[in-house]
């Protein structure tokens, strides 16, 4: 299967995805084909501020065009935030669309956990991923949300983590931790720039993973790319 991404948004995710993709279908014996576009992330950042979406998936719909031009067979957004006009997005899309949000509340129930703390941008805290979570409480940062969002967008364009950040980020983890979370999900993808395969402490689940693990066995042929993706004619 050929796959199609919707990258830069920021770039550190999207070299993440790359080298895990890379790896994973690797590791299964298969040859990776995949085709990755670049898209704006400051136009993504204005248009999430403002809650724009049919301008956001009208700038995505023009990439998946050249996706599919290119010979992808599905598209994937490299970013979590960027799935704030995703529905939108389908509705425009030219490929079927691969979501990293759904998976995630399947992911929460299959290893137990019934509660997670969620962390990324402001709009995927104040929304609790969407509203897509029906078998996991979620819960966020209380006066700290829009901190942590306004720092995490600083980190995701800088595609650097200082060690301030990094510390904020782990002490929140935390605090959500201390408020009852099985484990702190990492709702931004350039989040593992911060945690980094480091031991905090506490659980943490990456979004990014469980997203790149579907779409390695979607790219292997070992998932049904119609049981798994959202599209115009469903």
């Amino acid at each position: 299967m050929h796959l199609g991404m919707i990258g830069g948004i920021g770039p550190a995710s999207t070299v993440a995805y790359y080298q895990r993709l890379s790896a994973g279908v690797r590791e299964a014996g298969g040859v990776l084909d995949l085709t990755i576009v670049n898209a704006d992330v400051n136009e993504l950042i204005r248009n999430n501020d403002a809650n724009d979406k049919q301008a956001q998936a009208k700038a995505y719909a023009n990439l998946i065009d050249r996706l599919k031009h290119a010979g992808a067979e599905c598209a994937a957004i490299t970013s979590l935030g960027g799935h704030f006009c995703f529905e939108d997005t389908v509705a425009l899309a030219s490929l079927p669309m691969i979501s990293a949000v759904t998976p995630l509340d399947a992911y929460f129930a299959k290893n137990g956990m019934e509660s997670v703390g969620l962390m990324g941008t402001k709009v995927v805290m104040q929304t609790q991923l969407y509203g897509q979570l029906s078998h996991t409480k979620a819960l966020v940062p209380d006066t700290t949300l829009e901190a942590v969002g306004d720092t995490y967008i600083d980190m995701a364009l800088a595609s650097h983590c200082t060690d301030t950040q990094r510390t904020f980020f782990i002490e929140e983890g935390q605090k959500l931790i201390d408020k009852g979370a099985d484990a702190i999900v990492l709702a931004g993808t350039d989040l593992s720039l911060a945690f980094d395969g480091r031991n905090v402490g506490y659980k943490v689940v990456d979004a990014l993973d469980v997203h790149v693990s579907l779409l390695t066995d979607i790219a292997l042929g070992h998932a049904d790319l119609n049981e798994h993706s959202a599209r115009l004619t469903q």
